[in-house]
């Protein structure tokens, strides 16, 4: 067992890029290994820091070094990019940075290479030039992948570079009041007793509360009580789209984590709402969000992409769709996207999103109301996906989102308002 948080960074981060695990399956794990709370707040600093500037610590380490580590010398690697990012990016002092980054290599069974680490480091201190990316390569400068910037400058020619920025930056912290629990009012007046600045941006969604500096969560008041939940601005607008009411049938197909399941409920408690998704891991959470909110659902272990397996002849008035995608949208709350995400893999989400449409489709009601929602950025999960489904489904239409968002279909860009990136598109089952 690893104690030291470096060695526990680098070996975090090594087996994201290199073994192709998601940091939040491995960063809580390394998290739980560290009794004190600024450590494991100073761990996440790392992984999520290092995870973001990637490129350019590759690039720096590429001056420096003769030829990077390999095969099980891997983790020293990761363990020179946890030290260069300690000295460019975080107010720790250099010789703390160093001292502490070699230690660490002995954790890591690197004892014959603390000369080799503790000279990079030092001659990165000496040298800050070599941080001066304004002649790197587009991937460098960005740090992103060469395939995502090419997407996003194809998709989107005037905006492409504050998406790039919007994604460098921390995602703030939003919050969703729960109705059921408490007026929104009261829980603004709760958090401005602890001293905490929170604002309502959103006069059509009074129960979203974005607090001006992140928190611990569970130290909030009224989290024990199921006062609020942690979901995106851009996340919370799929419920008020959706306008469920008591006593509909709802489907919320891939519906894991859980928060516009409970969203749903909030606003319509008494609606019969079936929660699905094919990840029984994950609907641990969705059971367990339910439990805090103090709200039913009938949650399911099921795959919305073979409805003949569990619908069982039943139909819904409305249906949330939320499918999976490339979450090329949430980069700046996931920054290990980038490096998990690959080119091909978006031809193969997009098959699976419209298999999903076409399958799910029929199980809604004529008159009925489909919500189609991704965190993507890309139009071939989003815009395309909805134009070739019209295309081919002649009793589908699209419809105006709200009354508040009069068009059909809503992009949302990372930063944009300060949310997460998402896709809307809202379509109505025709009677005729």
């Amino acid at each position: 067992m690893l104690t030291n948080l470096r060695a526990l960074a680098a070996q975090s981060c090594y087996e994201v890029v290199d073994l192709g695990h998601s940091l939040s399956d491995v960063l809580p794990k390394a998290q739980q290994q560290l009794g004190n709370p600024a450590d494991k707040a100073l761990l996440q600093e790392i992984c999520f820091g290092l995870m973001r500037q990637l490129p350019q610590l590759e690039f720096v380490c590429q001056k420096l070094m003769d030829k990077p580590l390999v095969k099980q010398l891997r983790p020293l690697q990761f363990l020179i990019y946890v030290g260069l990012y300690q000295l460019k990016f975080l107010r720790i002092p250099d010789h703390a940075a160093i001292g502490e980054t070699v230690e660490a290599a002995r954790l890591l069974k690197g004892q014959k290479l603390t000369g080799l680490i503790n000279a990079v480091l030092r001659s990165a201190q000496r040298q800050p030039e070599l941080f001066d990316f304004s002649q790197a390569p587009a991937a460098v400068q960005t740090n992103h992948p060469g395939w995502i910037v090419n997407s996003l400058q194809q998709a989107y020619p005037e905006q492409w570079q504050q998406v790039i920025d919007a994604n460098q930056q921390k995602a703030p912290l939003w919050l969703r009041v729960n109705q059921r629990r408490i007026r929104p009012d009261a829980f603004m007046a709760a958090l401005a007793a602890e001293g905490l600045n929170a604002s309502q941006p959103f006069s059509y969604l009074p129960t979203t509360i974005l607090l001006e500096q992140a928190q611990e969560v569970i130290l909030l008041p009224g989290y024990d009580d199921g006062w609020f939940s942690v979901q995106d601005a851009a996340a919370q607008h799929a419920a008020h789209f959706l306008q469920p009411q008591s006593g509909e049938a709802i489907l919320d197909a891939c519906c894991a984590p859980g928060g516009k399941t409970s969203h749903i409920l909030e606003l319509a408690p008494q609606a019969q709402l079936l929660a699905l998704d094919k990840d029984p891991r994950r609907l641990q959470r969705v059971h367990a969000n339910l439990e805090r909110l103090q709200l039913q659902a009938e949650v399911v272990a099921a795959d919305a992409a073979t409805p003949e397996l569990w619908a069982q002849g039943r139909s819904f008035d409305r249906i949330l769709l939320d499918v999976p995608c490339s979450a090329t949208g949430v980069i700046r709350r996931h920054p290990d996207i980038r490096w998990l995400r690959k080119k091909t893999d978006i031809a193969a989400l997009a098959s699976l999103q419209q298999q999903i449409l076409q399958k799910i489709w029929p199980l809604l009601k004529p008159g009925g109301v489909l919500l189609y929602a991704t965190c993507s950025v890309l139009p071939d999960e989003n815009q395309q996906q909805i134009s070739d489904f019209l295309q081919a489904q002649p009793d589908a239409e699209l419809v105006p989102l709200s009354a508040e968002h009069s068009d059909s279909q809503w992009q949302i860009l990372p930063g944009q308002q300060q949310m997460d990136g998402f896709y809307y598109a809202k379509l109505r089952k025709t009677t005729r």
